[in-house]
């Protein structure tokens, strides 16, 4: 695999991420618009949101599925490491390897702790 081709991989992965997380969030916009849209909002309370992940399964809808839409953003850099680090790991990089699997771990670290 040449790094052109690896780049214009990379470069496809990332923007298919995008745009699949954008269309999840424009669809779980227009559902909430729907369903919601013509309702007064309250400004007076203030009522907090879901404060960890484990809690998404109990959104509604249309908000599950634009969390769904934003996780998909999150984890589309995820995917990108991921994915060098199988292309290193096919063209023996010991270097490249060791510094990608820090960063996704790193990543995953975050990601994984980020709820505690």
């Amino acid at each position: 695999m040449t790094d052109e081709h690896m780049e214009q991989i990379v470069g496809n992965l990332l923007r298919a991420g995008v745009v699949l997380a954008a269309t999840v969030v424009a669809a779980g916009g227009i559902w909430y618009l729907a369903v919601a849209g013509s309702t007064p909002v309250a400004y007076q309370h203030f009522h907090a949101g879901p404060s960890r992940i484990r809690t998404i399964a109990q959104l509604p809808g249309p908000l599950l599925v634009i969390e769904i839409g934003l996780l998909l953003l999150i984890f589309t850099p995820v995917a990108r490491v991921a994915f060098a680090l199988a292309a290193f790991y096919l063209e023996r990089d010991r270097v490249y390897i060791a510094v990608t699997l820090i960063v996704l771990l790193i990543l995953l670290y975050s990601i994984g702790t980020s709820w505690l």
